[in-house]
């Protein structure tokens, strides 16, 4: 049959992936978690110490956040029935988009499935924008970080632009910023920046503060002006004082800004907030808003349960032992000559191994010895720039990560 053939290309495909050792489709899977303060996933009747997770609170496993879970399948049911404008918009998500619109202080806020779906509607929508007279996108131009994630290149691809109307900047280079936003002056009606605002690989955070400045020097030089978009779903719940991230840590405020139920908030889904016309259009535009389902209003309760831990003092105790933790880990790692590919303040602390075949043997050398992190290769990272990314959670205890890294420098010597 004639389909064989597109299947022997599929398996082609699989098999050069397997070749390169770049699989993503082999995930060890977790059975549960023990009742440990830093909890271990169980696999195979054997307990894990995790430095892989996005958890960086702890919170996923906190009874305040599993109760309001349980307690909202028991009001509203298991799933959300359908999208929300069609069935209905249940008051658990909209308790939960008003406390993250107070939260981040702005005027609105609203949820999707994903972070990932977020950024696509966003940019999607956004880079259309609204010209005077229709939905157009041929006035606009964006600019983006070179090292931004993934959903956010997606999200720019699927705008369709032309190839006139993106521009990359130099990573965490405010003077490439400058020089791009002046090249387009004349040309465009609108500049969109965006950006993530910390770096999931290498944790490295983006100064939003010197970007406003340089944003707002040449906002009156487009019609339209100059809009910045940051997705902060590393930073939100993860650091500054009282968890609102890099905007709290840099001084500087996104006019978009696009966060994550799923990392530091310990439940799952993502959400944006921003003034309220601008939340109202993207409730109009967004295909990933509008067709598809929202969380379930049990994952929506966990959300709100986990907004209001962090905005609370158990939350900024939370917040000062993850420090606490980080500072712990970078001394301890200094001390032992463990070399670093950045130098992150951040929960992500990536460590230099440079070769892909050593990271992957020191990943399952830490695996046998019960400890669980990722190895980050080439295409992901440049050549030589192999590592592994490790996570600090305020849950770890000192002596998780004292014993970690003692295994850690045995492995790489």
């Amino acid at each position: 049959m004639s389909k064989n053939t597109f299947i022997k290309l599929l398996s082609d495909e699989v098999s050069r992936i397997d070749k390169t050792q770049t699989s993503k489709r082999h995930e060890r899977v977790i059975d549960g978690f023990t009742n440990h303060p830093s909890p271990r996933a169980i696999m195979k009747g054997r307990g894990y110490i995790l430095f892989n997770s996005n958890d960086y609170l702890g919170l996923r496993h906190h009874p305040r956040l599993k109760q309001a879970e349980h307690d909202a399948s028991e009001r509203f049911g298991a799933g959300p029935g359908a999208v929300r404008f069609i069935s209905g918009s249940l008051k658990v998500h909209q308790d939960l988009e008003r406390a993250l619109a107070r939260f981040h202080g702005r005027e609105a806020a609203m949820l999707f499935s994903s972070a990932f779906a977020a950024n696509l509607a966003v940019l999607f929508s956004f880079l259309k924008g609204q010209s005077k007279d229709s939905l157009v996108a041929d006035n606009t131009v964006v600019v983006s970080d070179a090292l931004n994630h993934r959903s956010i290149i997606d999200g720019i691809r699927l705008a369709n632009l032309d190839a006139e109307h993106k521009r990359i900047f130099n990573h965490l280079d405010m003077k490439a910023l400058d020089a791009v936003l002046a090249s387009c002056v004349g040309k465009y009606e609108r500049a969109v920046v965006v950006t993530d605002g910390v770096f999931s690989m290498l944790g490295e955070m983006q100064n939003l503060h010197a970007m406003r400045s340089v944003i707002d020097a040449y906002d009156d030089s487009f019609p339209h002006g100059v809009w910045l978009i940051v997705d902060d779903c590393h930073g939100v719940a993860a650091c500054g004082a009282t968890g609102r991230g890099t905007e709290e840590l840099t001084g500087g405020r996104a006019d978009i800004l696009i966060g994550t139920l799923g990392k530091g908030f310990g439940a799952d889904g993502g959400y944006v907030v921003a003034d309220a016309v601008i939340i109202d259009y993207l409730r109009e535009s967004s295909a990933t808003y509008i067709y598809s389902n929202p969380v379930s209003p049990a994952t929506a309760a966990a959300g709100l349960a986990g907004v209001q831990v962090v905005d609370s003092d158990q939350g900024q105790a939370l917040l000062a032992q993850s420090q606490s933790n980080i500072a712990c880990f970078k001394e301890e790692a200094a001390s032992r000559s463990i070399p670093f590919v950045a130098d992150s303040n951040h929960p992500i602390q990536p460590v230099l191994i440079g070769d892909p075949q050593i990271a992957r043997t020191v990943t399952q050398g830490l695996f046998e010895a019960g400890i669980m992190v990722t190895s980050i290769n080439y295409p992901v990272v440049p050549r030589g720039k192999d590592e592994i990314r490790v996570q600090i959670s305020a849950t770890h205890t000192h002596e998780d990560i004292t014993s970690f890294l003692s295994i850690l420098t045995r492995l790489i010597a």
